[in-house]
């Protein structure tokens, strides 16, 4: 049995090698078992991190008792949401069709060929509350196949309707997609500007004005959102202030909170309650890849000195933290860590990151000034069943606050170090270590642009680059997974085409090494055969016919963002990207087109579009593009901080070599520094001064 999960790629798939439960990988052998033995197949997706996946494991998979029943009366499969977004998304719409809700870990019955006829989330050992027990559900299901197999045929085939209508609603947002440019472009940019400053307004409304963010509890960082509210927030539009107090606000709650580890470095997932107390405690790459970028940004736009040094030092400390807990040998990054820890055999969440009132008076010693910056809980945690507070900063420190805290944090790093520490996830996905590699190197950008250059983040940027083109990409074709340094499973989906794309980009726009914007172009090249085709944009180069199945025998792009932007939305990011350097001109049209969604969206959901509006953004704005070139590289550094600094999020950058790179030929490379800022590749007078360009580069200054 431990055969088959043994040697897979995704440590959770792995965790559960050693239960007695019969499991299978996802894939056309386990559902051909299922149909040679004529039984239902029961999918059971989850994620490493998780901390409720690991008590339903304990609970019902370690059971021999439970264990037997699956073998007899099912084929089990084992998923990881994390290696398997495709097989995750369907099964979560049947799931959220039939409960109303979803989460993980996902508990789905499924006929031999896909499609879903029962589902549910977590089921516990014993009834609870007007919750079966698991065998209850396994009883039931089992015997509706066994005993009423047409009624289980028509609700199969009902779901799969249901969810066939929803490919079809996506299908329908996005339109055709064929590159022949808008009708109309005077009329739809302004239509889109309407419907950006719409969004804006509508997040006014759904802000949590108290605590920071949009909604209530559970929170999670709205990392797609919040790039676009930095990018509008440079604009000219009417809204741009507003936007900038909404990322503002949210950015600093989530800083000072306990979604940030205030000793460590790095987000948790989400908090369990709206103030950013109390987190979840599993720490994910793709939540710190997006959000160290998005500090570096805010880092760069923030007015107020200290909350710029906030932003600063959460950018520092998350890129440490990355190096010190996701990277691996070789270069690449982990997926996540545990929300447990193991403690004297048994598993407690958040064990290694909470302090008891007494113990940080230990630590630190009484009348240390630091505890007073602290705000914790008054009952050591208890109220959220922990082992003690988490740590929160009460308010935004000074400069003299802040050197206080970080003398305390090195003293209470050193006490965690000494306790067990969370287990790790060490599968590589190639979407998400290219926006790990984005993150950095803005990071080092924004680090080495305010005097506290730190060039071993933008190596570790490179290191990741490396990694991906070396072991992810095969023959062409670019791979999702990667264990010990070897590629496993599916090829990569549209998002890991376009993020490592995302990143590779954005490393060459600071070093100014062509490889990267050379790898980038054959990447979106890449995906624009391998994606898009008939006019019909697709997540799955190779769609499996059991997720088909599942959705109807239809599926379409999704372009709404979850806690990852869409693998639309980032794969019109970096097609506007490629035609901003110089690119197929093509390639600017098919991002209109992929964002015209926008127009229809944002008003309604902006929260679902936070990425797509940021490219909207981009397009209205030219997009902005920042040529440098000179034979002095001190002048040139010069210029390019200064551009980093004026240009926002969406500005194109382009210097080095000036053969390799078509927005930089015919560039003048006599002189010390040049600067030459076009709009869609409409450029001005070139300048040689920070000054000059910083007043070219302002949103209301024209090309030309």
């Amino acid at each position: 049995m431990a055969e088959r999960l043994k040697n897979q790629a995704s440590a959770y798939l792995r965790q559960h090698a050693g239960n007695p439960v019969d499991w299978w990988p996802f894939g056309d052998a386990a559902f051909n078992e299922a149909r040679r033995r004529d039984v239902p197949v029961f999918i059971s997706i989850g994620y490493a991190a998780c901390h409720w996946c690991h008590v339903m494991a304990h609970e019902s998979f370690e059971d021999p008792e439970i264990a037997d029943f699956l073998n007899q009366h099912f084929v089990s499969i084992k998923v990881d949401r994390e290696e398997r977004p495709d097989v995750d998304s369907a099964y979560m719409a049947a799931t959220q069709a039939l409960t109303g809700q979803g989460g993980w870990p996902m508990s789905v019955f499924a006929l031999p060929d896909g499609r879903t006829y029962y589902a549910g989330t977590y089921f516990p050992p014993q009834q609870l509350q007007g919750t079966p027990s698991f065998r209850q559900v396994l009883e039931a299901v089992s015997g509706a196949w066994r005993d009423r197999r047409q009624e289980v045929e028509q609700s199969a085939a009902q779901i799969a309707e249901h969810l066939a209508s929803g490919q079809l609603a996506n299908a329908r947002l996005l339109g055709t997609i064929d590159g022949a440019g808008l009708p109309d472009a005077a009329e739809h940019a302004e239509a889109a500007a309407r419907a950006l400053s719409s969004a804006v307004e509508v997040l006014e409304g759904a802000e949590d004005t108290d605590f920071g963010g949009f909604g209530g509890a559970p929170k999670f960082p709205p990392s797609p959102l919040l790039r676009f509210l930095l990018a509008h927030s440079g604009s000219s539009a009417p809204t741009a202030a507003a936007a900038a107090g909404l990322a503002a606000r949210t950015l600093t709650a989530m800083a000072l909170g306990g979604l940030f580890d205030q000793v460590e470095g790095g987000f948790a997932r989400y908090t369990v309650d709206r103030r950013w107390q109390v987190p979840h405690f599993e720490k994910m790459l793709y939540d710190n890849a997006q959000l160290l970028r998005l500090y570096a940004q805010w880092a760069r736009a923030a007015e107020d000195p200290d909350h710029r040094a906030l932003a600063l030092r959460v950018t520092r400390e998350t890129a440490h933290w990355l190096d010190l807990r996701l990277r691996l040998p070789g270069g690449a990054y982990a997926s996540s860590l545990d929300a447990d820890t193991q403690v004297d055999g048994r598993r407690v969440e958040g064990a290694t990151y909470v302090f008891t009132r007494a113990e940080l008076t230990a630590a630190l010693g009484t009348g240390n000034p630091a505890l007073d910056l602290l705000d914790v809980d008054a009952d050591d945690g208890a109220s959220h069943r922990l082992p003690g507070s988490t740590l929160r900063l009460a308010a935004v420190p000074d400069e003299a606050q802040a050197q206080t805290w970080q003398e305390a944090r090195q003293i209470l790093a050193g006490v965690r170090g000494s306790r067990p520490q969370p287990d790790r996830d060490e599968k590589v996905v190639a979407g998400w270590n290219g926006l790990a590699v984005a993150g950095l190197a803005d990071a080092a950008a924004v680090l080495a642009d305010n005097g506290v250059p730190e060039p071993q983040v933008l190596e570790a940027a490179r290191d990741a680059a490396e990694y991906l083109l070396a072991v992810h990409r095969q023959d062409g074709i670019l791979y999702r997974v990667s264990n010990h340094g070897s590629v496993q499973g599916i090829e990569g989906l549209l998002e890991d085409y376009a993020g490592v794309a995302e990143g590779l980009f954005a490393l060459y726009a600071v070093t100014g090494e062509p490889r990267w914007h050379a790898e980038a172009q054959t990447l979106v090249a890449a995906a624009v055969d391998r994606f898009l085709a008939s006019g019909k944009l697709s997540d799955t180069a190779a769609e499996s016919a059991q997720v088909r199945h599942a959705q109807g025998g239809t599926s379409s792009a999704s372009p709404l963002d979850d806690a990852v932007p869409s693998g639309t939305a980032l794969f019109a990011g970096v097609l506007l990207t490629s035609a901003s350097y110089g690119g197929p001109a093509r390639h600017r049209a098919l991002a209109e087109q992929l964002v015209f969604h926008v127009l229809r969206a944002a008003p309604a959901a902006p929260q679902a579009v936070g990425w797509a509006m940021s490219v909207q953004q981009a397009l209205l704005d030219g997009p902005r593009e920042l040529a440098v070139t000179g034979s002095d590289p001190d002048a040139v550094a010069a210029l390019l901080a200064a551009g980093r600094a004026a240009g926002g999020p969406s500005l194109v950058i382009a210097h080095g070599p000036p053969d390799r790179v078509p927005l930089l030929e015919g560039r003048n490379t006599e002189v010390p520094a040049l600067a030459y800022v076009c709009r869609g590749m409409a450029c001005r007078q070139p300048v040689s001064t920070a000054e000059e360009l910083r007043a070219q580069l302002r949103p209301d200054v024209p090309a030309g």
